[in-house]
């Protein structure tokens, strides 16, 4: 048993652009509990208001009483460093634990230039609205490790989940893929992982896993007999033969137009959508179903082209809300939401 396959969506956008901060475009969701009470949901965006030229995307936050009805709150969360070649035009993917101490901290993916590999790295806070940068790289792998999702342990341990791209000579700049999936990594304080071996769910070869994982998150057993669950994102690349616009992540000359060149890249032909896997000890998992996923090109929905980077939370009497990006066929780019009952039969 586990959070079963059936996903409900719930109508309209939880968020979208409404401002220069992030009017161009919006994704990449991570929920979180307010102890005084709502829900505080970070994001990465981009807009006219970007600190600095070449800056690709930084990180923001709203409020919501109720979970669905959220309020940007102002200012920069988190900002990429210019002086950092690993941190200099993109921060994304945001999941936040809760240390000892009482503070917060937040994990988050880091871009640099198409040479430099993505790392995972870390800011700290007491009240989730001030952060501070800390120094160093939480995670890297032999290539690049990205979209971090964080789980504490039961024995006070953490585990994040990312996921892993190796690449052949040339590296990420230019090298070709030669593996990919699902990674995990543990800490004992939060600031130090390692690794943990092979990874723990690679693509499929087949047409909807052709492009890769997006992004995984896990949520344990909550009673004994339960399974671990895994929701991923996967893409599917495009038809053979299609011309794909270069993303701006490629070419930091198009990083003044960064929304536009990398909107043009995800419409090219390119699909995403959630998928569940299940686990009896978190480590080995085996497949479920697809739970979230759009009507396709020239179709309505929020989602039709992209469904991605999702975010649970529990949200009482045995349920549970996943926020995810999405992207319909208009090219806009959003904060879609899903519910479901958990500890049903998968």
């Amino acid at each position: 048993m586990g959070i079963r396959n059936s996903w409900k969506k719930e109508e309209g956008w939880r968020l979208t652009g409404s401002r220069p901060l992030d009017s161009a475009k919006l994704q990449a969701p991570g929920i979180v509990r307010v102890p005084e009470g709502g829900f505080r949901l970070f994001y990465t965006a981009v807009g006219s208001a970007k600190p600095y030229s070449m800056c690709q995307g930084y990180i923001l936050s709203a409020f919501s009483e109720d979970g669905v009805s959220f309020e940007p709150e102002p200012g920069i969360r988190m900002a990429p460093q210019p002086e950092l070649a690993h941190m200099a035009l993109r921060v994304i993917a945001p999941t936040l634990s809760r240390c000892a101490d009482g503070r917060w901290r937040m994990y988050f993916e880091s871009r640099g230039d198409a040479t430099e590999p993505m790392v995972i790295c870390s800011a700290i806070s007491e009240d989730m609205l001030d952060w501070q940068h800390e120094p160093g790289i939480r995670l890297k792998g032999p290539g690049s490790v990205r979209a971090p999702r964080y789980l504490p342990l039961s024995d006070g341990r953490g585990r994040l989940f990312c996921c892993g791209i190796e690449y052949g000579a040339g590296g990420p700049a230019g090298g070709e893929v030669v593996s990919e999936g699902v990674l995990s990594a543990n800490s004992d304080d939060g600031l130090h992982f390692e690794l943990e071996p092979s990874y723990r769910l690679e693509p499929l070869s087949v047409v909807r896993e052709s492009g890769g994982f997006s992004a995984a998150e896990v949520v344990p057993p909550t009673a004994s007999g339960d399974d671990w669950t895994m929701l991923y994102s996967a893409w599917q690349d495009v038809m053979e033969g299609t011309v794909v616009p270069v993303h701006p992540s490629r070419d930091s000359r198009l990083s003044e137009d960064f929304a536009a060149a990398s909107i043009a890249t995800d419409l090219a032909g390119y699909r995403s959508r959630i998928y569940t896997a299940f686990s009896r000890d978190g480590l080995v998992w085996k497949r479920g179903a697809c739970v979230i996923e759009g009507a396709g090109y020239g179709a309505e929905g929020i989602d039709a082209v992209h469904a991605e980077d999702m975010s649970l939370i529990a949200v009482g009497g045995g349920l549970y809300r996943m926020y995810y990006a999405a992207c319909g066929k208009d090219g806009q780019w959003g904060i879609a939401s899903a519910v479901t009952e958990a500890r049903q039969l998968c």
